[in-house]
């Protein structure tokens, strides 16, 4: 949801609660003083607002997205319940004439508040009638949305895997590097053939799904790195730290793969200048941190024309895949650009 639609959003609830309890307390203030009608206004629609926030804004959506519409129904029946027991109290307890003929004892005062209680059930369930009927819309188109969206950008990304799987220009590298390697170094070019060879399988058989295992994944990167080290020798300075505690979780694939492909890509390799990549990826509790940081050149950020395709790409799967469950930053100062992600990861493969 764009900006401009939560404040739009933001202010017509604001106007919707504001015009309510204007209208309570003109209606109010013809039974009771005008203070002590302002009072009851102002607390009836406070109470209103929390109530049906919480049910519209934290209920609803988790209902709809487990799909758990009669537990939904029954908090529905106890939010409406709480709010009229509140109305009940309000009622009772501030209304200047029949404060003055409530009984002493508590109990000769149930009458009272039963008899508010049932006269607001009708109140209660058309505030929060109104409220879940609306929420209900947006939410389900919003849902709805998103599910096309997701499909959309699962095939594209299909096709996008497809199609740069490997760019070619480096499988030319790899392999003539591995050529020139057997004549000098063969246990090397074995080594590089195996990590490359690894690559290209679990990429062509692990790929396909919607989400796989993060040892997998992880395993997946360190191959990768390997083979940038080895094909950058000397020239880079590459520090890689990858480690996951649990053998449980579960990522979207490759979704890591092009802030590394990136750091690698626009690295500073100036004449007379050593460029340095570091990667820090490290798993606990089923929350992944990691992190990418490397130098580059004025040069590098002059010819990347290409606005940061891949970024773009992986942002849109991060909303998509894991909403509210992920915190991305991206920073670029003093010739250093670095990449933070946390991801709340998935415990199955659904």
């Amino acid at each position: 949801m764009t900006k401009s639609l939560v404040l739009k959003e933001y202010i017509f609830t604001f106007i919707f609660w504001l015009v309510l309890a204007i209208v309570l307390w003109f209606n109010f203030q013809s039974t009771t003083e005008s203070y002590l009608a302002m009072t009851q206004a102002a607390i009836i629609a406070a109470f209103s607002f929390a109530f049906t926030h919480f049910l519209t804004n934290k209920l609803l959506p988790k209902a709809l997205r487990e799909k758990k519409m009669k537990l939904f129904l029954i908090q529905l029946v106890m939010v409406i319940f709480m709010l009229s027991l509140v109305f009940s109290v309000i009622f009772t307890y501030l209304e200047v004439e029949p404060k003055e003929q409530l009984p002493e004892n508590f109990r000769d005062q149930l009458p009272f508040l039963w008899k508010g209680f049932y006269m607001s059930l009708p109140a209660s369930f058309l505030i929060n009638g109104a409220a879940c009927g609306v929420k209900f819309y947006n939410e389900h188109g919003r849902i709805e949305r998103d599910h096309i969206l997701l499909q959309q950008a699962h095939l594209e990304n299909q096709l996008k895997l497809l199609q740069d799987q490997i760019n070619p220009h480096v499988v030319f590298n790899i392999l003539n590097h591995i050529h020139i390697l057997m004549k000098t170094d063969t246990q090397l070019a074995d080594f590089l053939l195996m990590k490359f060879s690894d690559i290209l399988r679990y990429q062509l058989y692990h790929c396909n799904q919607n989400l796989v295992p993060l040892d997998k994944e992880i395993e997946y990167l360190q191959n990768l790195v390997e083979v940038e080290k080895l094909r950058w020798g000397n020239e880079l300075k590459v520090d890689a730290t990858l480690k996951i505690n649990s053998t449980k979780a579960f990522i979207a694939p490759l979704l890591l793969v092009p802030f590394i492909e990136n750091a690698f890509k626009y690295v500073c390799r100036l004449p007379g200048q050593t460029g340095y990549v570091k990667i820090l990826c490290k798993e606990e509790n089923h929350y992944l941190f990691f992190y990418v940081e490397n130098s580059y050149s004025e040069i590098a950020v002059h010819k990347k024309k290409d606005g940061g395709i891949g970024l773009q790409n992986v942002q849109k799967r991060l909303k998509l895949q894991y909403p509210d469950a992920y915190d991305l930053k991206i920073e670029s100062d003093n010739l250093v650009y670095k990449v933070t992600l946390t991801l709340n990861l998935s415990e199955n493969e659904q």
